[in-house]
């Protein structure tokens, strides 16, 4: 089995952007409103049976192909259901502040949502405007009650004032723990890696076109808000969850992009030129410049810029050749092992 292409994917959403989605993967946006694209997807959205499926070349769903042919694509390993790949990829371009907004971690998602994963992220900026900031956790504990009061008014002054603001540059990778509470400013484009679900929880729904009804998951906000963390996320805590290792040019061998705490969830590397060797494995190869080659002991497949690949567990032990730089999406470390763990405290 060789590398699988993914045509774009693109989703539209309840914010603003995507024309730099566009420009990387060679399409034409048809409203400004696609500010995502799934990428090697077999999961889809919450509420809808396909909105973000990846689609292959040959025009089927990765999903069936996955189904098909577990082992070939993940090795020996189960998971969640025949189609789970431990990780979901995006791209997100926001061309306007994202609204503050929380995700479930495993526990709340097992006993209300029926499902193992939780939905841990991380970001990868690819690019960014001047003084763009993203906002992860709190600055201070936040007293419950009032923060339901600040949520029903929809008090988004209060609630950033409250949040850590980190000022972004390309190269910074950002872990956001389930639980904690987050947004992202206008004019900042990532690589979003994260669990494979669509779980939001919204504090924040008046600077898009979502509702209130829409934001608690179908569940209620007294069902919901026990999994919106309220502690202080201090200064060494957060220091902990940037990374900036991919602030410098990539090299031949795969770099982690992401801070530590993220590798039981999922893994993000680059490389660029002639590589050493990718450990086989399921993975999401995107080529972010130039052209070159995946290869392998079962073949090789010529890549280049703004292509996206779904790499099967069967191409085995696979390096790039030639003048491309690719960003590999993976799942976590031990998974799925780690999954039935829960959250990784």
């Amino acid at each position: 089995m060789k590398p699988v292409l993914l045509p774009p994917n693109p989703v539209q959403h309840f914010y603003r952007g995507g024309d730099r989605i566009a420009a990387l993967r060679g399409i034409v946006p048809e409203t400004d409103r696609q500010p995502e694209e799934w990428l090697g997807s077999t999961v889809s959205r919450f509420g809808s049976d396909e909105i973000g499926l990846a689609v292959t070349d040959g025009g089927e769903f990765l999903r069936d192909l996955v189904t098909a042919d577990r082992a070939a694509w993940v090795g020996a390993r189960s998971g969640r259901d025949a189609a789970d790949l431990g990780i979901l990829v995006k791209l997100l371009d926001a061309r306007q502040r994202l609204p503050v907004h929380v995700h479930p971690d495993r526990g709340f998602a097992s006993s209300h949502l029926d499902c193992p994963y939780g939905k841990t992220e991380a970001w990868y900026v690819l690019e960014t405007e001047d003084d763009c900031a993203v906002y992860v956790g709190w600055n201070e504990s936040v007293d419950r009650d009032e923060l339901d009061r600040r949520r029903d008014a929809q008090d988004s002054e209060w609630m950033l004032a409250h949040m850590n603001r980190v000022v972004v540059r390309p190269g910074m990778g950002v872990l956001v723990p389930a639980g904690t509470v987050h947004a992202i400013d206008g004019g900042i484009f990532v690589a979003e890696v994260q669990e494979p679900t669509d779980f939001s929880i919204l504090l924040e729904w008046s600077v898009t076109t979502s509702t209130r009804e829409e934001s608690h998951l179908e569940l209620g906000f007294d069902a919901v808000m026990p999994a919106v963390s309220t502690e202080k996320l201090d200064a060494d805590a957060l220091d902990a969850l940037v990374g900036t290792s991919g602030t410098t040019p990539a090299g031949p061998a795969f770099r982690s992009l992401l801070p530590d705490a993220a590798d039981p969830y999922f893994r993000l590397f680059d490389a660029a030129g002639d590589t050493v060797a990718h450990a086989a494995g399921f993975a999401v190869v995107l080529v972010r410049e130039g052209a070159g080659a995946l290869v392998s002991d079962a073949g090789s497949v010529d890549v280049e810029r703004g292509q996206v690949y779904a790499v099967p567990h069967a191409f085995g032990a696979w390096r790039l050749t030639g003048g491309a730089e690719i960003l590999v999406a993976a799942p976590g470390a031990g998974w799925p092992g780690t999954l039935r763990g829960g959250d990784v405290r």
